[in-house]
């Protein structure tokens, strides 16, 4: 299915006081999150562009301000403050003239698993195939960076992958690459959509997955297939709707899930948290996944986002671009990753939200 076409992503520099909330934000869960994404920046080439805004410059533009913050102590609201107003410039981010966008929330998954087919244990999570190949189309092309394609090498030629229902099926030739069984396949289908998880094992303790690779195919909303087909509304759709569908439609629940043909492979993880596109772990409530073709790893951004429950308000505070996942296309949308359990479920599940962000860029 052909993604429609992206309207072009512009900015225009503002001031801080432009910001709805700026001042309100602790920042207390931004320094760990901000920390991460400047160690790595700090080992990249300096002389290396910053993603493909141009605006953003180099990692040498970056690193000073990395360098700083990592140094500055004590790490008081008022002191982050003045240090982002004195280092950085705000800029609006628009999709065309469009200021607002969609944003929504994902979130670690729990599953209960076994390392052993057995019982109710019996749907797999494969691990990543050793001839799948993934290729960063930007390391031969500027224009195409931030895009992939994957596939499998046959006689010299990259030849596409199998999708989700020929896997699923097992018609494909590493059924031997599971990872761990799961006792739901609705559960399986989900984690894929987070993209991490944490597994309670039959056998005791638990098994922290992660994000390994995925099959090239095209993301595509198994939510847009249930308003298509009548099944459900815009205004009804949500994580918890979707999955309330699929579990109580057993015998459609395949075909409703076989319409998104993109396939994710896991990985163990190691660590207190899932990993992130960028490679790091990511924070609750300040990890934001966006769109790498538009907006480079490590962007701190500024966000003004509607929440769905009423007790969190709006969300006013900085987010830091860490991941990013096969539906979150376009200059204005992102993804809120909210950590792990029923809180953070119950609040990624409904997360349909309009909002805004401003990227904060180095003077």
């Amino acid at each position: 299915m052909a993604e429609a076409p992206q309207p072009e992503l512009n900015i225009k520099p503002v001031h801080f006081a432009d910001l709805p909330g700026w001042g309100g934000d602790d920042f207390e869960t931004l320094v760990p999150a901000f920390a991460k994404s400047c160690e790595r920046i700090l080992k990249a080439d300096p002389a290396q562009a910053f993603g493909a805004l141009e605006q953003a410059g180099t990692y040498g533009h970056w690193q000073p301000a990395c360098r700083e913050f990592i140094a500055l102590e004590p790490k008081t609201p008022a002191i982050l403050k003045n240090f982002f107003e004195t280092r950085f410039t705000p800029y609006q981010i628009l999709a065309g003239k469009e200021k607002t966008g969609l944003f929504t929330g994902y979130y670690e998954a729990s599953l209960k698993g076994s390392l052993s087919r057995s019982g109710p244990y019996q749907t797999p999570l494969y691990g990543r195939p050793e001839d799948l190949v993934m290729v960063q189309l930007g390391e031969f092309r500027e224009d195409l960076k931030g895009h992939r394609i994957a596939g499998r090498v046959v006689d010299g030629n990259l030849k596409p992958y199998e999708p989700r229902e020929k896997i699923v099926a097992g018609q494909w030739p590493h059924n031997d690459k599971v990872l761990v069984w799961v006792d739901n396949p609705v559960d399986a289908f989900f984690v894929q959509i987070q993209g991490s998880g944490v597994v309670e094992l039959a056998e005791g303790g638990i098994l922290r997955i992660g994000y390994a690779g995925q099959n090239g195919h095209i993301y595509y909303a198994v939510g847009r297939e249930l308003i298509k087909r009548g099944q459900l509304t815009k205004d009804t759709v949500s994580m918890q709707s979707i999955r309330e569908w699929l579990e109580t439609h057993p015998h459609q629940a395949d075909e409703i899930m076989n319409t998104n043909a993109s396939y994710v492979f896991f990985k163990r993880l190691d660590g207190a948290g899932p990993v992130g596109g960028e490679g790091v772990e990511l924070t609750a409530g300040r990890s934001l996944a966006v769109d790498r073709s538009l907006l480079a790893y490590g962007l701190p951004l500024w966000a003004d986002i509607e929440t769905p429950l009423a007790a969190l308000g709006r969300l006013q505070r900085m987010l830091i671009a860490q991941d990013t996942g096969g539906a979150i296309r376009g200059p204005v949308r992102g993804d809120v990753f909210w950590g792990y359990g029923e809180h953070a479920e119950n609040i990624a599940g409904p997360m349909k939200s309009q909002g805004r962000y401003w990227a904060l860029l180095p003077n």
